[in-house]
């Protein structure tokens, strides 16, 4: 097939941010698919070149310049938003294709996504990543009664015209569900895990031997977005608490994003940047997979009401299953609950960040849980989440959307 793959935030594993369109897409092309991803340059060399195009692991990528960062406010995010939706929607239809695969977020990629398949006469396929509208009216991103109307009409449209929904775990689908939407038409694809781009255990040692704060110190790390419902804050006060119970113990945190700036300066306050709290900002894939791989133990942080993270499925727990280290969630969430009950994972308090520094502390300090928690986490990513295998599954799903348009 021709697969016209609508994406806003593409990455490859050259830039930060999550890797999961690239796999899937790389995969596409290997099962014998051709694919072009659209998606947005967020920091353009050229900024007046409407598009350019590259090749990717033999994706066609077309990229246009619309810059984007979440340290914008609302309405530039959405100015941009809508301005990809544009380019996109007559970038699509010019390429023409047998299938139209849009992945969210935002969920203004509906747009360009049912545009493109209706003039087209081709069947869409829709992929929700994270419940929206429902997290960023949670969180307040989104507060005015018409733009929540607005919202939730656009995610009725984007059900409505899709052939196929892919949701990213099983609350997600039930949600889908619950709109009216046929279940026997939605399919459960979760984030995968990447193991060739773990597949360096040299990496992770690298990194230790050339960091003086670190060598065989005990080592948490988090990677990923700075982000409101993230709370990387809870990081900066835990490390303040660990400081106190084994200074020995280091911790990292790898990315950027809104929150970055507060995050650094509540370390500084608390007298733990750079002593047992390290932010070395936003890093490639590849140099981020370095750092997980140089990790004990990972953490995944979610703040705000349940509906944040009670379906959660986060780019760095995959990562940190594909990379063989116990994961600590200091939510409840779906992945929190499979990592506990698999026996690779710790869930925290939320609230009380002393006792959960404690708990961190007496894992990092546990070298036999460590090892048996690292082997099981390192079974899922195999056996449960191989990016192979979902990529797969993700064929089957737009071979038979394409199937039953004919």
């Amino acid at each position: 097939m021709r697969i016209i793959y609508l994406h806003q935030y593409f990455v490859t594993l050259q830039m930060a941010g999550g890797s999961r369109s690239y796999e899937m897409a790389r995969r596409l092309v290997a099962a014998g698919h051709e694919v072009h991803m659209i998606t947005s340059d967020r920091e353009p060399a050229d900024a007046r070149t409407p598009w350019r195009t590259t090749v990717e692991s033999g994706i066609q990528v077309h990229w246009t310049p619309v810059a984007y960062d979440n340290r914008m406010g609302f309405g530039q995010r959405v100015r941009a938003f809508l301005r990809f939706a544009w380019r996109a929607a007559r970038k699509a239809t010019e390429l023409g294709g047998d299938i139209v695969f849009a992945t969210s977020t935002p969920l203004t990629i509906a747009l360009p996504a049912i545009y493109a398949a209706r003039r087209l006469k081709i069947p869409m396929v829709f992929e929700v990543r994270d419940l929206w509208p429902e997290v960023p009216i949670a969180i307040g991103a989104i507060r005015s009664p018409p733009l929540i109307w607005a919202a939730r009409w656009l995610e009725r449209l984007a059900y409505r015209n899709a052939a196929r929904v892919v949701a990213l775990a099983p609350g997600m689908r039930d949600s889908v569900v619950a709109t009216g939407y046929p279940r026997e038409r939605v399919t459960v694809i979760p984030n995968g895990c990447d193991l060739d781009v773990f597949a360096d255990l040299g990496a992770g040692r690298k990194l230790r031997e050339e960091s003086s704060w670190l060598g065989n110190r005990p080592l948490l790390v988090y990677s990923g977005t700075f982000g409101i419902a993230n709370g990387v804050d809870y990081l900066a006060r835990m490390a303040a608490a660990m400081l106190r119970i084994d200074p020995e113990v280091r911790v990292v945190a790898v990315g950027g994003g809104k929150e970055f700036d507060r995050t650094r300066e509540l370390a500084l306050d608390l007298g733990v940047l750079g002593k047992n709290l390290f932010l070395p900002g936003k890093l490639p894939k590849r140099e981020a997979a370095a750092w997980t791989l140089a990790a004990d133990m990972t953490i995944a942080l979610l703040t705000g009401p349940e509906v944040v993270w009670r379906d959660a499925v986060q780019n760095k727990f995959f990562d940190s299953l594909a990379a063989g280290k116990p994961v600590a969630n200091n939510f409840a969430g779906w992945q929190s609950r499979l990592a506990v009950e698999a026996g690779a994972g710790l869930i925290l308090s939320a609230t009380d960040v002393e006792a959960a520094a404690h708990d961190v502390v007496s894992a990092l300090r546990d070298r036999r849980w460590l090892e048996g928690a690292g082997g099981a986490a390192r079974k899922l990513a195999v056996s449960r989440f191989n990016r192979d295998i979902l990529a797969a599954d993700l064929a089957r799903v737009l071979v038979e959307a394409r199937g039953s348009a004919i």
